[in-house]
């Protein structure tokens, strides 16, 4: 009698381990609550419009320069401002 008692808990660790799995899969991805887009939603398309001519507006066949004018790169104490420390609140 004690060796049904010892296969009984011997079987209880992989099949409650394999029960939590399938709680917490079912907890965080909760698929049967999900919206499948794809089905359940109807998108309408448009013909695209604009104007006739495009304006070309500026052209830049090639750079000369290594660095953009105005970057703050190696001047990182400008870039990253302190927050005080205030402990009064």
């Amino acid at each position: 009698m004690s060796d049904d008692g010892g296969l009984f808990m011997l079987l209880l660790g992989p099949a409650g381990g394999a029960g939590f799995y399938w709680a917490m899969y079912r907890y965080y991805r909760n698929t049967d609550k999900s919206h499948s887009f794809e089905h359940e939603t109807a998108v309408e398309s448009k013909l695209v419009e604009g104007e006739e001519k495009d304006i070309k507006i500026d052209e830049i066949t090639g750079t000369r320069d290594k660095r953009i004018k105005g970057d703050n790169v190696s001047e990182y104490r400008r870039r990253v401002t302190r927050i005080p420390n205030d402990p009064s609140g």
